[in-house]
């Protein structure tokens, strides 16, 4: 029981490391980009144009200006934390997926000329990833954790609904998508280790 408990205080404390620093990543890029006149803004994703797969990579980094970065700095706080809390190993792949699959998707499906960025793309891929990893794990944590998330942010869903000017709907909709998918592949992955009879390792540290 002792050994369960330290277990989770630390990978806690390791999600909240992690959070608080890819925070401090995302406010330190913004100094950057508004001290150079905004020169980090051209590196967004860029539908279908070669120079715009960068964006795929370095997108969800970047904001257009700090009002830009303010409306996401709280949910992305929240919900990181949330998504690396029960496993930062897990959290990290899940988001990795979300990121992937959002930025390919902006860059194939969304209107040429536009630029993309900010870090929403994650904050909807970790809304639909906390809402439905707990029902397909059978998880009664992480189901309240799920239900909690929806009570929360159920209204920011609309987001992936074309019709706000400046608003990356794409962005939304594709990260959604690939929290969907992260849970899909995730839960897959556990149940797959459980039927052979592995159970998986206390998640392990991490530092960006």
């Amino acid at each position: 029981m002792q050994t369960q408990v330290r277990q989770r205080r630390d990978s806690w404390q390791s999600a909240a490391l992690v959070t608080v620093v890819f925070v401090a990543l995302l406010w330190v890029l913004e100094v950057v980009d508004t001290a150079t006149g905004h020169a980090l803004d051209p590196y967004g994703v860029q539908p279908r144009t070669e120079d715009g797969l960068i964006g795929v990579a370095v997108a969800p980094l970047l904001h257009f200006g700090f009002g830009h970065l303010v409306s996401n700095t709280v949910p992305v706080a929240v919900l990181g934390f949330l998504t690396l809390a029960t496993g930062v190993a897990r959290g990290l792949l899940a988001s990795a997926i979300i990121w992937v699959v959002g930025g390919l998707g902006v860059w194939v499906f969304a209107q040429p000329g536009s630029n993309h960025a900010g870090a929403s793309v994650l904050v909807f891929g970790w809304i639909v990833y906390l809402v439905v990893r707990g029902f397909l794990n059978r998880n009664g944590t992480e189901i309240l954790i799920g239900v909690a998330v929806f009570l929360l942010y159920s209204g920011a869903l609309l987001g992936v609904l074309p019709g706000q000017p400046g608003v990356s709907w794409q962005g939304h909709l594709f990260g959604a998508i690939g929290g969907f998918l992260a849970a899909r592949v995730l839960t897959r992955r556990v149940t797959a280790s459980a039927e052979a009879g592995w159970q998986d390792p206390p998640a392990p540290r991490r530092r960006w």
